[in-house]
């Protein structure tokens, strides 16, 4: 229930993380081990990371356990496109479903809190965004070209923006 911006962006979201794993999928073992300084960590670390907290996000929403867990360490980058394309697809029926204002309670870090679903929701769009930009930052740093991964570029990629010559 976040409304057609909301959902706008988590489709962005779910474009953006396929885009990466594609860009990512092309790389070499060596590649996949290239860090830079201010970064996660590696890119192998950083995608496992990225893939890991969606499904973990989506446990605390709905109580699914995790189809994985980053502890089990990078399963390829395959099967982690596989995975962020399944959890980026129920992450926007939650933002079409889920009321931004029902709280809930959970343990984070050997805690107890209440939090709104909202925050886990907003919070979702950030930390990809963050990591995202994290193995951007290594690629670019290590002269591997990644692509446009603006919203311009997914814009124009789902046709939602139409070149109609010059003005």
């Amino acid at each position: 229930m976040l409304g057609p911006l909301g959902v706008e962006a988590f489709r962005y979201h779910r474009w953006a993380n396929l885009h990466l794993l594609d860009v990512c999928a092309g790389l070499t073992a060596e590649q996949l081990q290239l860090t830079a300084a201010g970064t996660y960590g590696t890119i192998e670390a950083t995608l496992t990371h990225l893939v890991g907290a969606e499904q973990r996000y989506i446990w605390r929403l709905t109580g699914d356990e995790p189809r994985f867990k980053e502890k089990d360490g990078f399963p390829g980058v395959a099967t982690l496109r596989d995975l962020a394309a399944a959890s980026a697809g129920r992450m926007i029926e939650l933002a079409e479903q889920i009321n931004p204002d029902d709280e809930f309670e959970t343990t984070f870090s050997d805690e107890r809190l209440r939090m709104r679903s909202g925050v886990v929701l907003v919070q979702a769009l950030h930390h990809g965004n963050d990591h995202r930009t994290h193995i951007c930052t290594v690629l670019g740093s290590h002269a591997i070209a990644y692509g446009d991964m603006d919203v311009w570029a997914y814009g124009d990629s789902v046709g939602a923006i139409v070149a109609l010559g010059a003005g």
